[in-house]
């Protein structure tokens, strides 16, 4: 039986780029003269022009492995990127900094570019908000998030560096104090944080994602959020594109910001031909005119003395807010984001249990789910389980959907209710047809009544199968009864997973009709997808 739909979950950076493209167990091969071989975000991939170009002028290449910050943070730390990659290159080297088994393995960095992550409304959202001609700071902006007088989409902030910086950002400004926020500030401004996020009507991954669904939304009326906190090239980018209804007002908040610098770093172990190679390629992409260009075609401001921002950097001087200082701090913040601050979540696991998956396969399943369940104790997974205050039904389906179970992670001592998943979890067992489209159906009537009775949550489906559908109805039948699912349902996105013998067209049009995603488990280990697809739940 051929298979083709697997959908898991999330998602996992921390001070870093965008990481569609996670994957640091891949890196491009064996050291050569003239190369550079670099663990990188994947946002970087817009750089590609230019640095063909810099191979022209300096003779060196550049190959790029993309991974996140938390992601490359582990890597480094664990001693996995020894030997495999000569350099790195972040949005920011901030996190990697505060693990010093990380740190040590840092060595020459050069800041190439900067970004700061600001806020960009809708035009007419920041006329109505006041915002449009005046300076605001993260104080207004997050007493309005708490009246519900606006929305906005943001990456989340154990995948994305943007969505960290946001973070750091408003809690640093609340915190007034004019240093790094530390884990007592965090628990006193942790109420007016939860209004801040309270208005956050849209989670991602990744920047890239973000934006492509902002603008999808943008052309729907029942679906349209008022802005979306993000780089500031990437708002630029956006307003540059031509593809919104209306253009963003981009609001740089007067008590500062966190910026991307954008360090291209040399490893410590990195011979003495890349040690050379970095050189070359650095002191060419801090030129005057390869700044300018950076700026042209990226929107990123330039960093090097004397070159001048452009006229499209409306604002000149920020002020730069301090960085947490210690990982103890920075996991502060983000436990209290996750299971205190914003939204809950409420994900339906659609979860392929045929005969096909007999075997090593649903063996992997079950070790996915049950790493959510605190099992993954490694640096990317701390932060991507089953949160406090989430709800999380499991339905496994075979030649039939089978019943759902749902269950409902505490605010306090949430352990019992993760064994309890666990033990669920463990429990699958194979065998059967596969019965794709009638248990999606299923899954949108379970999930209608839950969100009808709670509808202040992040809403997904994550759909996992390792082949085609075999039962039931068919993929033209779920398409022409989508548009009978119930408006608010038929928002929530289905995330689905390329695994097993797949092939991607149905999994792209399932993701597709509902503002999803598809993941790619072929090539990756399954544990790892469901992860990352935390990041956008």
């Amino acid at each position: 039986m051929r298979k083709a739909l697997v959908l898991l979950l999330a998602a996992g950076l921390l001070a870093a780029c965008t990481d569609d493209d996670a994957n640091p167990g891949q890196p491009v091969g064996p050291a050569e003269p003239g190369t550079l071989r670099v663990l990188a975000g994947s946002e970087l991939a817009d750089m590609q022009p230019l640095l063909e170009e810099a191979a022209e002028a300096t003779g060196v290449s550049v190959k790029f492995t993309f991974t996140g910050t938390l992601e490359g943070a582990e890597s480094l730390a664990s001693g996995a990127a020894d030997g495999a990659y000569d350099a790195v290159w972040f949005s920011s080297n901030r996190y990697p900094a505060a693990i010093p088994e990380a740190a040590r393995r840092l060595g020459n960095q050069v800041k190439i570019m900067a970004s700061p992550v600001v806020l960009g409304l809708s035009t007419s959202a920041a006329r109505r908000l006041g915002f449009a001609d005046r300076p605001v700071g993260w104080a207004e902006i997050a007493e309005k998030a708490g009246q519900k007088a606006f929305t906005y989409g943001m990456t989340d902030p154990s995948a994305s560096n943007s969505g960290f910086s946001a973070l750091v950002g408003v809690a640093s400004a609340l915190a007034g104090a004019g240093t790094a926020v530390d884990a007592n500030q965090v628990a006193a401004v942790t109420p007016r944080l939860t209004g801040f996020f309270s208005a956050q009507a849209l989670s991602s991954g990744s920047s890239g994602w973000l934006s492509e669904a902002f603008r999808k939304r943008a052309q729907d009326p029942g679906t349209r959020i008022d802005g979306l906190i993000n780089y500031e090239s990437v708002l630029l980018s956006l307003n540059a594109s031509g593809g919104l209804s209306e253009p963003l007002t981009i609001i740089h908040p007067s008590d500062g910001v966190v910026t991307a610098d954008y360090p291209l770093t040399l490893l410590t172990g990195a011979d003495d031909d890349a040690r050379a190679a970095h050189q070359r390629l650095t002191d060419h992409l801090r030129t005057p005119d390869v700044q300018r260009r950076i700026a042209e075609t990226t929107h990123r401001r330039p960093v090097a003395p004397g070159v001048e921002p452009g006229a499209q950097f409306t604002a000149k001087d920020l002020v730069e807010l301090p960085f947490p200082a210690t990982r103890d701090a920075v996991d502060a913040l983000l436990s209290a984001y996750f299971n205190k601050i914003r939204r809950p979540s409420r994900t339906l696991y659609v979860v392929d249990t045929s005969g096909s998956m007999a075997g090593e396969r649903i063996e992997a399943l079950r070790a996915s789910l049950v790493g959510l369940t605190g099992a993954d104790s490694s640096l990317t997974g701390r932060f991507r389980g089953f949160r406090n205050r989430e709800e999380v039904t499991i339905m496994p389906f075979n030649t039939t959907p089978q019943q759902p179970r749902t269950f409902v992670v505490p605010e306090q001592d949430p352990q019992a209710v993760l064994d309890e998943i666990k033990t669920f979890a463990g429990g699958l067992q194979a065998g059967g047809g596969t019965a794709v489209y009638d248990s999606l159906d299923r899954a949108y009537e379970v999930l209608e009544p839950l969100q009808a009775a709670d509808p202040d949550r992040f809403h997904s489906i994550v759909l996992m199968t390792d082949g085609e559908n075999a039962d039931g109805s068919d993929f033209s039948q779920f398409q022409s009864g989508f548009s009978r699912v119930p408006a608010r349902v038929r928002g929530v996105p289905v995330f689905t997973v390329l695994f097993g013998e797949g092939s991607s067209d149905e999994l792209g049009r399932v993701a597709d009709m509902t503002g999803g995603k598809v993941f790619d488990a072929r090539s990756t280990q399954l544990t790892d997808v469901f992860k990352e697809i935390r990041g956008y739940q």
